[in-house]
């Protein structure tokens, strides 16, 4: 084994990735490490010092110049899906050490799915309803529940993911309006909606839900003044970037009534620290992270993975390699 390649995956939470994958050549060609939990400086650097190949779920692990520079024995870095966002993918081609990525599945489309779980199960009290039930009780005030139909859905950025929560939004019988840097009345019109100014999407909309990438023009885009202008009754509800809304000010605008709920899958730092405020903040539903989290995209990532070693192992082409 001490001959063997090393090769050290980091940030399977889930432990599903030997789940998905024939790894028996893999197994056979390499030693392998897998860490469930995550890890960080020291510890971080501990784990990965000798390893020939990391591999890393997603961006859950940041890799800066400074830790790649302390790991001459690195031959070769995989990560999953097409982006990674705290990966400084020059201090690697720097070094020419190769960079591979791997199909992402369907994210969009399970994305869209949870976007959805978010805004029927924030909006019904489906959690509250749910602890009614296991306590023996029937029902409370909030047992009369709001009704999505006839209301305004505002969506941010009408990309894949944004276009399909509209249509679900549509087919609910909701009225859609949308607004992103680079909206057109063009564009909100194919798919069903009316383009408005970020003002009116916030002060009017009963549900706003942001699908855009946090860019320099676009982080912090929400921040204390936005979630203000927000109805005491609306839910905001985010599945794309946290950097999007000012996380900070997210809870007391929770606790002064506007947004009248929230819904959120992502967070600023991840795994939500045990002491985060956000923890007992009123009127927030929240989910860790769940949003790619799905068998058909862990059966990618994890295929990926294994056919990208074979293909290390046997000296041949990348399947896909990293383009920047």
């Amino acid at each position: 084994m001490a001959n063997l390649p090393s090769v050290v995956i980091l940030g399977d939470y889930e432990q599903a990735l030997r789940r998905f994958s024939n790894w028996t050549k893999v197994d056979q060609r390499c030693h392998i490490t897998i860490y469930h939990e995550p890890l960080h400086e020291e510890a971080l650097y501990e784990a990965v010092k000798d390893a020939d190949v990391i591999v890393l779920v997603r961006d859950r692990i940041p890799f800066n110049e400074a830790l790649i520079a302390r790991l001459p024995k690195l031959k070769l870095f995989i990560f999953t899906g097409k982006r990674n966002g705290t990966l400084d993918a020059s201090a690697l081609i720097s070094r020419n050490i190769p960079i591979a990525c791997t199909p992402g599945g369907p994210s969009k489309e399970t994305t869209t799915e949870l976007t959805w779980a978010l805004i029927l199960g924030a909006s019904k009290h489906l959690v509250r309803q749910n602890k009614l039930i296991g306590s023996g009780s029937w029902r409370d005030e909030y047992s009369v529940l709001p009704m999505l139909a006839g209301e305004r859905l505002g969506i941010i950025g009408l990309g894949s993911i944004g276009s399909s929560v509209a249509r679900v939004g549509k087919a609910f019988g909701m009225e859609l309006v949308a607004w992103s840097p680079n909206m057109t009345a063009e564009r909100a019109t194919a798919q069903n909606a009316k383009s408005v100014s970020l003002e009116e999407l916030l002060t009017t909309s009963k549900v706003v839900s942001p699908h855009l990438v946090a860019g320099a023009n676009t982080k912090g885009l929400i921040g204390a003044a936005e979630l203000a202008m927000m109805r005491s009754d609306a839910l905001l509800v985010n599945t794309s970037r946290s950097a999007l809304i000012n996380m900070h000010a997210l809870r007391d605008a929770l606790v002064a009534g506007r947004p009248g709920q929230a819904a959120i899958d992502v967070f600023d730092i991840e795994p939500l620290p045990a002491g985060d405020p956000l923890r007992s903040a009123p009127n927030l539903l929240t989910t860790p992270h769940l949003g790619f989290v799905a068998e058909p995209v862990f059966a990618e990532f994890s295929k990926g993975i294994v056919n990208t070693l074979e293909a290390w192992l046997e000296m041949r082409p990348l399947p896909h390699p990293f383009e920047p």
